[in-house]
């Protein structure tokens, strides 16, 4: 069959419906994928969707393809990527979600779990190639039944989670699938809950349910002035990511909310390992080493983060937390490790409700000046090769005390601040953040990575990111 190569991204597959993904592609993927996890001894599939109004058709396209192959499949209907996690981890170990994340609304696509692991990169291309030569294998067992995860998903949580005291917050999800789901939890907790567009609705009619993006978190900011609520919690589209905002408009970025996660698990877990990702802020790991851990910094992707997790864990260490700078972490201490934003605003309330004022737990959690994620729009495949360049010359660029880290990218850090340019993996784009202790630094750092950059690439036209 013919696909279109550029939906088979580095993590999950995602294009636009229905010029490069249709219900054609669906069902091609259900066969392939159906083949590769029956090989694999993995007779189950669990399947969910996001509330994309191309939902529907895509996912009983899929089921179709995956009844073809002769796989039996749990369809858990609407959800969150995180429900469908846990159904692969407590129903069945495999799983596809179709899902567009943050994407514009005309966009799907599909994540997946094989026998317990994210796949990503050569197993995605695999995908491809068998769909594209037709060498699926079809043959008879194949089924469907229904499952409602939802009660056995909020139990354990509720089992989980306790609150020291009630709290009052507002629920901002961007009217994606979380709110079908979040406010329920959160409120079976104990909180009071002040719901903003949790109306599940494709057409995203009030702002696009991405946290990352700081304009999509104005009306949740406003709903804190107005309704003496302590903090405010934001879905992106599927629910697997997590915005926090302060009573006095503060976005509580990831990376500032891992260094409280990490002090947390810490003390359950001493000497554990805790993963993040290059785009972090160089005050995370002195923060997880001060609280006993050690600090492992890791290449972008949430895939590539619970692949490592995973690895750490097999050669005898521990590895109870992970986090992205995008919002993804991932709670192996009492949870499964996969990436959940309603999990992840679970534990954050668990930890500030046992302080009688929130926001100052939030606020003092240490900072630095830094500039949100730039972008350098490329040719396709440019990114890579700038990246390899900017390597090359690191080396005679920068001297001590600067330090370079290639492991996703060029990562320079200083005393006072870093540098990162790196290639996405998702679109034709460079990615650049920069940081400082202070705004002198963050300037100097800023101008000697974009000279270094201009070196390689004169043209590059720096922007905000898209995403």
């Amino acid at each position: 069959m013919q696909v279109t190569p550029s939906i088979f991204k580095a993590y999950d597959i995602r294009g636009v419906v229905p010029s490069t993904l249709n219900e054609a592609v669906a069902e091609g993927l259900g066969k392939a994928f159906g083949t590769v996890a029956l090989a694999e001894g993995q007779t189950t599939v669990a399947v969910g969707r996001d509330g994309r109004l191309s939902g529907p058709a895509l996912s009983a396209a899929l089921i179709r393809g995956l009844v073809a192959a002769g796989v039996q499949v749990i369809d858990i209907g609407m959800a969150t990527t995180p429900m469908l996690y846990f159904a692969a981890n407590t129903a069945c170990q495999s799983g596809i979600q179709v899902t567009g994340s943050h994407n514009p609304k005309d966009y799907n696509g599909f994540k997946m779990v094989l026998a317990g692991r994210a796949i990503y990169g050569d197993e995605i291309q695999a995908l491809r190639q068998m769909m594209e030569t037709e060498t699926w294998q079809l043959q008879a067992g194949g089924g469907v039944s229904q499952l409602d995860v939802l009660s056995d998903y909020t139990q354990r949580i509720v089992g989980d989670i306790r609150l020291a005291r009630p709290m009052k917050i507002v629920v901002d999800s961007g009217n994606g699938i979380a709110g079908a789901s979040a406010p329920g939890i959160f409120r079976a907790l104990g909180c009071e809950v002040i719901e903003l567009f949790s109306e599940v609705d494709g057409e995203f009619p009030n702002h696009h349910p991405d946290p990352s993006k700081p304009e999509n978190l104005q009306d949740l900011m406003q709903a804190l002035k107005t309704t003496g609520a302590e903090l405010g919690l934001a879905f992106d589209g599927d629910g697997d990511r997590l915005g926090i905002v302060t009573k006095d408009g503060n976005n509580i970025y990831p990376d500032r909310q891992m260094q409280l996660f990490a002090e947390d698990v810490l003390q359950r877990v001493p000497g554990g390992t805790i993963l993040f990702d290059v785009k972090c802020s160089q005050r995370l790991a002195p923060a997880i080493e001060a609280a006993g851990g050690k600090a492992l910094m890791y290449k972008t992707g949430h895939s590539l983060i619970k692949a490592k997790m995973k690895e750490v864990e097999a050669a005898g260490g521990q590895a109870p937390l992970g986090g992205e700078m995008s919002g993804h972490i991932f709670f192996k201490e009492r949870w499964y490790g996969f990436d959940d934003g309603t999990y992840a605003g679970c534990r954050l309330l668990e930890i500030v409700s046992k302080q009688p004022d929130a926001n100052a737990v939030l606020n003092a959690l240490p900072s630095s000046f830094s500039t949100p994620e730039l972008n350098v729009a490329c040719a396709e495949g440019e990114p890579h090769t700038v990246t390899k360049a900017l390597q090359a010359k690191a080396g005679s660029t920068f001297s001590a005390p600067a330090k370079v880290s290639d492991i996703d990218g060029l990562r320079v850090d200083w005393p006072d601040g870093f540098g990162l340019i790196r290639a996405s993996n998702t679109t034709p784009v460079l990615v650049l953040r920069f940081e400082g202790q202070t705004e002198a630094a963050l300037h100097r750092i800023e101008s000697a990575m974009l000279a270094l950059l201009r070196s390689v690439k004169p043209d590059a036209q720096i922007g905000a990111a898209a995403h």
